[in-house]
């Protein structure tokens, strides 16, 4: 299935010739029929000569309303640019046709209207002006006949065109993830919230969860509508009315976009080839506010140029656009800039999940240069490269591409070392490019190393400080730690990591001072004295080593005495079902000091609890 979409100035005969063309009137408001002007977006279908169907969208021609126009034109296959005989040329036909060049709409045709007004000398001259009118742009060589919506004239011929245009274009394809930007929503009496759109990227059925971006709200689809005939599933391409449960329309607006869960993510900032109209009233400056127009939605957000301060009509500009409203937008998607009702500029989305960046960075100019234009492979390094450590989903988002194709060229690149997955293979992988990992092994040795060299009586450093040295997520840590162990950068040892090779160097005089303190614990291990404390890298040596348990800041059992009171407690415990630290204090014969720090131990060690001035088991 197909949908074109009609353009061109106000009163040029768009929604007579749709009318003429299906026998359907697009005008579907009050107001659009008592002033006879498209105010809003008109909807029809065609029924080809072969047989096949197509949707038409009908959009309005006054200045006024260009915003509307937008929200029906970024899913079209085809245009039909409407020029009437009578007048060529005008202000919207202008203004529609750069549209048109900036969302990169390449099947087309002018259908010229009102053809019964004028003589054929005149109409040669309409002719030339279209033409030089779509000269250099996406439209450029569109077949061009001439109809009248009202006699009919021209317009079997203009259905045909339709058809063979379409013929040559690429179906759009079910990747899998659909995605439907609403442009209309409203409440059908005994079934609630219907929205409307067209669909691409994927397929919807009834009965799917689906959710509505970027308000997350969830909802199932409850029926399907295409051309008014109830269906099961419908693909990618089509014109779609889908009656969403517990959603009211309230909820719902247009720009909103319904999908599956899971994947697409509201974007505040996107990364874009920005086009500056060779019409345009004004240049485009750095930091200047705008209204973008992405999908069928709309917001005002500041344009960041990234390699220039202003781009002047007819410049192309790397440039960062930030949302005050966060949109759903995907790498590939067109976008339309306009200010104080008038076009601007667009382009094309290169990275839909953008940081802020340093301007005129070569480097990063040269990235955006590869994910606009690269292959698959060369947009998912640098994908990787924007983002590491990415994440498997992540990456399919930002490159648009199938996971399955990710999953494939990430699993390549691993083998040939272009990149480091942590982890099998699959949706929840996290990457790095081999330079970004290099980089993060390098860092994690020269901690290690910083950290073995001011405390050589360590065992090695505690795993989450390592952590945080890195600024990594606690999911990713976990991932790391074997492959940086594999690679010879660390060795894991319980809580601890080191460098290989490294054991605590104690000398002489500190294995003597050692020794005098495990017998200054034996001399009363259930009471040892704390007045006379060892050097604390000492301290933390044994405890590491597990021969002596710190349970407070001041008191420390040597390990075997501490477990034999552990036993004693848990079997006291046993027996008469609570134990009190006085309980404790005659079991050992020991101070308050010592049994109250115990018990506060065994309760942070989670073999306690403490139940008013008893303990229990717990």
């Amino acid at each position: 299935m197909f949908v074109i979409g009609t353009a061109g100035h106000v009163d040029h005969g768009k929604s007579t010739l749709v009318e003429r063309l299906t026998g359907i009137d697009p005008d579907r408001l009050r107001e659009e029929k008592e002033r006879g002007m498209t105010i809003d977006l008109g909807f029809a279908w065609l029924k080809l000569p072969g047989g096949n169907e197509v949707s038409i969208v009908d959009v309005p021609g006054h200045e006024r309303f260009v915003n509307n126009m937008l929200a029906g034109v970024g899913g079209i296959d085809l245009a039909l640019l409407v020029v009437a005989a009578d007048e060529s040329v005008m202000p919207q036909t202008r203004e529609h046709a750069a549209i048109l060049d900036l969302l990169q709409v390449r099947s087309g045709l002018v259908a010229i209207t009102k053809s019964d007004l004028v003589d054929d000398e005149w109409m040669e001259l309409v002719r030339a002006d279209v033409a030089d009118l779509l000269d250099g742009a996406s439209l450029e060589g569109s077949p061009m006949l001439a109809v009248s919506g009202v006699s009919g004239e021209g317009v079997t011929e203009l259905a045909a065109a339709i058809e063979a245009r379409l013929d040559e274009t690429e179906p759009r394809k079910d990747m899998g993830r659909p995605r439907m930007a609403v442009d209309r929503s409203f409440v059908m009496a005994g079934f609630g919230t219907v929205v409307t759109g067209t669909l691409v990227d994927g397929s919807l059925a009834v009965g799917q969860n689906v959710e509505l971006v970027p308000t997350g709200r969830r909802s199932r689809v409850r029926g399907l509508q295409s051309h008014k005939r109830r269906l099961d599933m419908v693909g990618p391409g089509n014109r779609v009315a889908a009656n969403l449960a517990g959603v009211a329309q309230s909820g719902v607006a247009r720009g909103d976009v319904l999908t599956v869960s899971g994947w697409l993510e509201a974007s505040t900032a996107m990364d874009v080839r920005l086009k500056v109209i060779p019409g345009a009233a004004r240049p485009i400056r750095h930091n200047m506010f705008a209204t973008v127009h992405v999908g069928s939605g709309e917001t005002v957000a500041r344009v960041r140029l990234l390699d220039r301060d202003r781009a002047e009509p007819g410049e192309s500009a790397w440039a960062q656009i930030k949302f005050e409203q966060p949109q759903a937008v995907v790498k590939g998607d067109y976008f339309v800039l306009r200010s104080n009702h008038a076009t601007l500029g667009g382009g094309n989305v290169v990275d839909p999940h953008a940081k802020r960046h340093r301007r005129n960075h070569a480097p990063l100019l040269e990235r955006l240069a590869v994910m606009e234009r690269g292959s698959d492979r060369e947009v998912l390094l640098k994908s990787v490269e924007a983002s590491e450590p990415a994440e498997m989903d992540d990456l399919a988002r930002r490159a648009n591409m199938d996971p399955r194709s990710v999953r494939s060229e990430i699993r390549e690149m691993a083998g040939e070392r272009l990149v480091v997955a942590l982890g099998d293979i699959g949706p929840g992988t996290v990457v790095y490019t081999a330079a970004g990992w290099a980089a993060l092994s390098s860092r994690a040795r020269a901690f290690l190393d910083g950290f073995h060299s001011q405390l050589p009586l360590r065992k090695g450093a505690p795993k989450e400080e390592l952590r945080s040295r890195l600024g990594m997520k606690a999911a990713v840590f976990g991932r790391a730690l074997p492959r940086l162990e594999a690679d010879g950068a660390l060795v894991e040892e319980g809580p601890v990591v080191r460098r290989p090779g490294h054991a605590p160097a104690v000398s002489e005089t500190q294995r003597r001072e050692i020794d005098a303190y495990l017998d200054l614990l034996r001399s009363d291990p259930y009471s040892p004295p704390t007045d006379r404390p060892i050097d604390p890298e000492l301290l933390a040596l044994l405890v590491q080593d597990g021969r002596v348990t710190r349970v407070s800041d001041s008191v420390v059992f040597e390990t075997s005495a501490y477990n034999e009171m552990v036993e004693a407690v848990r079997a006291r415990i046993h027996e008469a079902g609570e134990v009190t630290v006085a309980d404790v204090r005659d079991m050992f014969g020991a101070s308050r000091k010592y049994s109250l720090a115990l018990m506060d131990y065994l309760d942070q060690r989670r073999v306690t609890r403490r139940v008013g001035d008893a303990r229990v088991l717990r």
